[in-house]
């Protein structure tokens, strides 16, 4: 950065960023594990404080033993066992309090210290309100599990917590990017900014129907590649009705399209390689060109791999990767549209 005026609020925005990454990795974790219905109370301030003794976390044991997701998938479990999934969700829960307060302190400091012109102080608020609103939409979501009936959460709010948290890692950096990248020249007239946007807007898509993957245990409706329990397009697909419903509850249908836009996306990001074949000249944009091809390839590798692994041992692992590469492939589009955007 060659702007000191700004320096402290752009790396107060890039840790903030971090900690929203870790956040959504944390959100795959609690979501594998199992963990996400295994704390029934919302208690924004004391909620920080687990169960301090034998009462209070059989207290806690208690209260899960009263959803369905106990009856029909826990029943075996020991107070112990149920320790284990409390932790993930605690912890979840608790980097949000610290993402909040994160944002909080260092913000009041910087209006006081009368560090934000009117623009950004406005830009930042709006950080704020959607910060807000993920933690309402979070909790929403876990409600829609805690009843007699389900044993998960639905897999539709599970697809707006997740994206809502892309939009909101996405927001904070373009604001990071905007105080810390602006004063770069580019010296090459770019051409290829309605293609980045595209990719960008069909990977959000592609995000939600990761989500709804994730969220329906679609992999095990066909747990094999390059075709579909034997076919390119199941029968199953053919000649059906398509409604939103079809479309956004049939497990094959959701892989199906989660599939087809993997292929899309990765055709895509090629020919955003090869548009952006000017960069070459500058070895760091150079790199900023290159990541979003090899990210693509990553995800697609480990994609398959979860798939092929999704009824053995190991999903999990995969899975949070794939997540992982995921959410990094979106920020190295992100970080490119912003170039691309660049007044030269």
């Amino acid at each position: 950065m060659k702007d000191n005026t700004n320096k402290g609020i752009a790396i107060w925005l890039y840790f903030g960023a971090f900690a929203i990454f870790l956040q959504i990795l944390l959100g795959g974790i609690t979501r594998l594990s199992g963990s996400g219905l295994s704390i029934t109370e919302w208690k924004p301030l004391m909620g920080f404080l687990p169960p301090l003794n034998e009462n209070d976390w059989q207290l806690s044991f208690d209260k899960y033993k009263q959803i369905a997701q106990f009856h029909v998938v826990n029943a075996h479990f020991s107070l112990e066992d149920y320790k284990s999934i409390y932790f993930w969700e605690w912890l979840h829960r608790n980097w949000a309090r610290f993402i909040g307060l994160a944002f909080i302190f260092p913000f009041l400091y910087f209006v006081i210290k009368r560090k934000m012109n009117l623009k950004l102080l406005s830009q930042i608020l709006v950080l704020f309100l959607l910060g807000l609103l993920q933690a309402v939409i979070g909790w929403l979501m876990v409600q829609s599990g805690l009843n007699d009936t389900d044993i998960s959460v639905s897999h539709i709010r599970l697809a707006i917590h997740f994206v809502a948290a892309v939009i909101l890692l996405c927001y904070t950096l373009w604001l990071a990017f905007t105080l810390s990248l602006d004063h770069i020249k580019m010296r090459h007239r770019l051409r290829f900014s309605t293609l980045n946007i595209t990719i960008l807007g069909i990977l959000f898509i592609q995000l939600i129907y990761g989500a709804f993957m994730a969220g329906t245990r679609a992999a095990l409706a066909a747990p094999t590649w390059p075709d579909m329990n034997g076919f390119i397009i199941p029968p199953s697909l053919q000649n059906q009705s398509i409604t939103l419903s079809y479309l956004t509850g049939n497990l094959l249908a959701i892989q199906f399209i989660h599939r087809t836009l993997a292929y899309i996306i990765c055709g895509l990001v090629l020919i955003l390689y090869l548009r952006s074949v000017s960069w070459k000249i500058n070895s760091l944009l150079s790199y900023i060109r290159l990541f979003p091809l090899l990210l693509v390839g990553i995800q697609v590798i480990f994609g398959i791999t979860a798939l092929l692994k999704s009824i053995g041992p190991h999903y999990p692992s995969f899975a949070l990767f794939h997540q992982f590469t995921g959410i990094l492939l979106t920020i190295s589009l992100l970080l490119l549209l912003f170039l691309n955007l660049k007044k030269n």
